[in-house]
């Protein structure tokens, strides 16, 4: 995307030294089509290594779903969506028509859940949803299938079974690198005396991807823009070298791409600020998930707080003054940038009370809040136009659907929720197209679409095989 007018980021008022590091944010955080280009094209050859051989930057993981819903099938079917920081049991109804109707119910992970006791604690989840509801199968009932959408990068080794391979997110449960997720669900679910079956594994993304194609056929890719962020897309196995397991009847296959890890260990591609550089360092898994922390919701927050108290130190923001809370790791949420990108009153209010009251340093200046603005709206619109590398990078792998109707559903807060995060994506992606290739894509928010996905794939997995 080409630099916007430096007009859009000049504070009134601001002292010379002010507007002189505004403007290095500017040069550093808005980015070149020419920048993006580049990256859009080492992404694609990242693509091609991890299609050809495990092991990989980008892993480019099969996820054993070779079919598509149709958008006509019936029925109930369950599912756990374990996500960044909550977790979900629902009952999804589809109604032949495209739609589905949910019942679920939230879990906030505790912290001893996200360190300690992971799977018990989501067994304990399913048996609250199930007792709660009176849907608990007892001796003469089926056993309850379940779809579970597990949001960490997994090798997955069949449709209902995989092994993890890193934990991502914040999450770091001890003794579960390299074994099978399932079995630990399930022994935990057994322990209870539970009569539920995980038949299906699914990557959110990959559930995204379903949820998306049962409500709108042409849809090729999922995507997550939330806490961290993947992506999802139909390939023909017959590009998929690595493959090893017998052809498909459809001849194609979901491939979770992984894409939180490009550029991960070598730092070479993405156009990384100091302000980064110090997240990662002192992040739980430095040098891992590079592009995950440059355009998630976890991250950006804390991106911004970076760039703020390196304007403090110049005592350019705040006139120098901190806080406790300020100073602490992680205290800014990226939900506060999303108020202040919006905030258009003419004291900046909301800015001033995420200021003065949340991070508790008093007396802001108007300047002040301007500031915190100009550094949410570049953390935040670099966000956007980053998503849009991995994006049109897997678009451009695959030219020959690009001629007809093709949709992206996506899903997550980011997308949702960020203000203009979604246009400014869309926008990035069109300049890397042709016109025509462009006219044929649409993107469409697949709300729930990680929840709603794991229960139709779980309907898949009970289809008889071709």
């Amino acid at each position: 995307m080409a630099s916007p007018s430096n007009t859009r980021f000049v504070i009134a008022g601001a002292t010379a030294a002010q507007q002189e590091a505004i403007d290095t944010l500017v040069k550093q955080f808005v980015l070149s089509d020419e920048q993006l280009g580049r990256v859009i094209k080492e992404f694609r050859r990242r693509m091609e290594e991890g299609l050809a051989a495990d092991g990989k930057m980008l892993k480019m993981i099969p996820s054993y779903v070779t079919r598509r819903p149709t958008g006509n099938e019936t029925g109930a079917y369950f599912a756990i969506d374990l996500g960044g920081t909550n977790l979900r049991v629902l009952r999804v109804e589809l109604d032949g028509k495209g739609g589905a109707k949910t019942e679920h119910q939230k879990f906030t992970l505790t912290e001893e859940a996200k360190s300690r006791t992971l799977f018990d604690f989501i067994a304990q989840c399913v048996e609250t949803f199930l007792d709660d509801r009176n849907l608990r199968p007892t001796g003469h009932q089926s056993v309850i299938q379940m779809g579970f959408t597990f949001s960490y990068p997994v090798d997955q080794t069949s449709i209902n079974s995989g092994t993890l391979i890193q934990w991502t997110k914040g999450l770091n449960v001890p003794g579960c690198v390299g074994r099978d997720v399932v079995r630990l669900l399930q022994d935990a679910l057994l322990r209870l005396g539970l009569r539920v079956k995980v038949v299906a594994l699914v990557n959110d993304s990959v559930g995204t991807l379903l949820s998306a194609a049962y409500s709108n056929p042409p849809s090729q890719m999922g995507i997550i823009f939330g806490t961290g962020t993947n992506a999802a897309f139909y390939e023909k196995v017959d590009s998929l070298t690595k493959w090893k397991g017998p052809s498909p009847a459809s001849g194609e296959m979901v491939l979770s791409i992984e894409w939180g890890a490009f550029d991960s260990d070598e730092f070479g591609c993405l156009p990384y600020t100091q302000h980064d550089i110090k997240l990662d360092r002192k992040s739980i898994n430095p040098r891992k998930q590079a592009y995950e922390k440059m355009i998630s919701g976890m991250y950006l927050g804390e991106v911004a707080r970076n760039v703020l108290l390196w304007m403090t130190d110049q005592r350019l923001f705040l006139n120098g003054r901190s806080s406790e809370i300020f100073n602490a790791m992680w205290s800014i949420d990226t939900s506060y940038l999303s108020s202040a990108v919006v905030d258009s009153s003419p004291d900046l209010a909301e800015i001033q009370q995420l200021i003065e009251k949340t991070m508790n340093v008093p007396d802001s200046t108007i300047i002040d809040r301007q500031i915190f603005k100009v550094v949410a709206t570049l953390v935040g619109e670099r966000s956007a136009r980053l998503s849009a590398i991995g994006l049109t990078a897997t678009l451009l792998k695959r030219p020959d659907i690009l001629e007809h109707p093709v949709n992206i559903g996506i899903d997550g807060s980011m997308y949702e929720h960020f203000p203009n995060f979604g246009s400014i994506m869309a926008s990035t992606v069109s300049r890397f197209l042709t016109e025509a290739q462009f006219k044929n894509v649409t993107f469409s928010l697949a709300k729930d679409g990680s929840g709603v996905g794991a229960a139709i794939i779980a309907m898949l997995a009970a289809l008889p095989e071709d």
